[in-house]
C-alpha cells in the first residue's frame, strides 16, 4: 500500500505532518517525531517582533512615553522568553537537520518586509529544506483596505521567492472576503504551498481586574470542517500545494484532508494531548482504513471529494446552509413526535 505524498516537492512516505509547536524545540523529541512516522516537521515560529527586539528597535520605540504610564510595557509579551530567539532558532535548525532525516521547515510568524529577507536567508544558510511563512495578524486600522493587505502579502511573497532557493509555503488565517481569490494570488506570486488555516488564539476578559488576559485552547475536530471546506474549494485552481491545519486529530480526519484536496495533513494538539507516539497509531489507522476500503494509495483519494469533483458543488455554497437547516429542523421534528 502506498502512503506516500508529495509537498513542497518532498516526496514523504505519509502525507501526516508535524505543525509548528514548542514541543519541537528539543531534539529528542524531533527523534522520537521521526520514530512515530510522521513524515516532515514544521519548526516552532521565529516572531517578527523578536527579530525586531533583537535590533533594539522595538525596545526603544516600546519605551517612548513609559515614564507616564509605568505599566505600558506589561502589555507586550517578553518575547526573548518566547523559544530560543533568533540566533538560538538557527542553531536549532542546524541541530534538527543533523538529528533528523524528514524535511525540516522552519516557520516565520509576521507581516511586514523588515528583516525578514535578511533572515529568511539565515534561515536558508542554516540548512532549512523549507519556509513556512505564518501570515498571522489581525488588522485594527480602519484605514486600512482588504485590497492593501492582500497586496502586501503578496509583495511579500514575492520578494522571499526571488530572494531563497528553498520552497516557501504561506500560511492563511480563514479572515478574508474571498480566499479562494487570495490563494490565487499568492499562488501568482510563487507560493508552493498554501496552509489552510491559521488558528487565532483569542484573549479572554478578567472581568475582576479589568484585564485582557492570554487564553491557550488546543484545537478540536470540529474545526477541520472549515480547513475542508476551503481546501475543496481551493482544489485545481492553483498550482501550489494544499495542506490543512488545524483539527487534524486522528486517520479519520487525514482521510477528509486527503479527499479534499490536500496534499498534507498537519497535526499538533493531538500529539500534544496524547504524546508523540500518537502518530504511529494514525498511521497504522490509516493504512487499516485503506486496505478495509480498498484504495490502493494517497494519491488515489486526493481531491476526490473537492468542489470540483462534486456530483452536486452546490453543497459548497449556501444550498449547504439550507441542508443543514433542513436537517436540523427534521430532527427537532423527529424528537417532538
Amino acid at each position: 500500500m502506498d502512503l506516500t505524498s508529495s509537498y513542497l516537492g518532498f516526496k514523504l512516505k505519509n502525507p501526516l505532518v508535524a505543525s509548528s509547536s514548542p514541543l519541537w524545540e528539543s531534539v529528542s523529541n524531533l527523534r522520537a517525531l521521526e520514530d512515530s512516522g510522521v513524515s516532515a516537521v514544521v519548526l516552532p515560529s521565529i516572531f517578527e517582533e523578536q527579530l525586531h527586539r533583537q535590533g533594539e528597535n522595538l525596545d526603544r520605540n516600546l519605551a517612548q512615553g513609559t515614564e507616564s504610564f509605568g505599566e505600558a510595557l506589561s502589555y507586550f509579551p517578553v518575547l526573548r522568553d518566547y523559544n530560543l530567539g533568533p540566533d538560538g532558532y538557527l542553531e536549532l535548525i542546524r541541530k534538527a537537520k543533523s538529528a533528523v532525516s524528514i524535511p525540516v521547515i522552519a516557520s516565520l510568524n509576521g507581516t511586514s518586509r523588515g528583516g525578514w529577507i535578511r533572515y529568511a536567508h539565515d534561515a536558508q544558510q542554516a540548512g532549512c529544506d523549507a519556509l513556512e511563512l505564518n501570515l498571522y495578524s489581525l488588522v485594527t486600522d480602519p484605514e486600512r483596505t482588504s485590497l492593501q493587505i492582500e497586496k502586501d502579502y503578496c509583495e511579500l511573497v514575492r520578494e522571499l521567492k526571488r530572494s531563497l532557493r528553498i520552497p516557501v509555503a504561506v500560511k492563511l488565517s480563514h479572515f478574508f472576503t474571498a480566499p479562494a481569490n487570495l490563494a490565487r494570488q499568492l499562488d501568482e506570486a510563487g507560493a508552493n504551498a498554501l496552509v489552510l488555516f491559521n488558528r487565532f488564539y483569542q484573549p479572554d476578559f478578567d472581568i475582576d481586574q479589568l484585564e485582557v488576559m492570554p487564553k491557550l485552547a488546543l484545537s478540536h475536530p470540529h474545526e477541520l470542517l472549515l480547513r475542508l471546506h476551503w481546501v475543496a474549494i481551493v482544489y485545481g485552481n492553483v498550482k501550489a500545494d494544499l495542506a490543512i491545519t488545524g483539527g487534524v486529530h486522528s486517520a479519520e480526519d487525514v482521510i477528509k484532508s486527503m479527499m479534499a484536496g490536500a496534499k498534507v495533513a498537519m497535526m499538533t494538539s493531538a500529539l500534544l494531548q496524547r504524546g508523540v507516539r500518537h502518530g504511529s497509531l494514525v498511521l497504522a489507522d490509516l493504512a487499516r482504513w485503506m486496505e478495509e476500503h480498498e484504495y490502493d494509495s494517497i494519491q488515489q483519494m486526493q481531491g476526490s471529494i473537492s468542489y470540483r469533483s462534486a456530483p452536486n458543488p452546490a453543497a459548497f455554497e449556501r444550498l449547504n446552509y439550507l441542508w443543514t437547516l433542513s436537517s436540523y429542523a427534521a430532527t427537532q421534528r423527529e424528537l417532538e413526535a
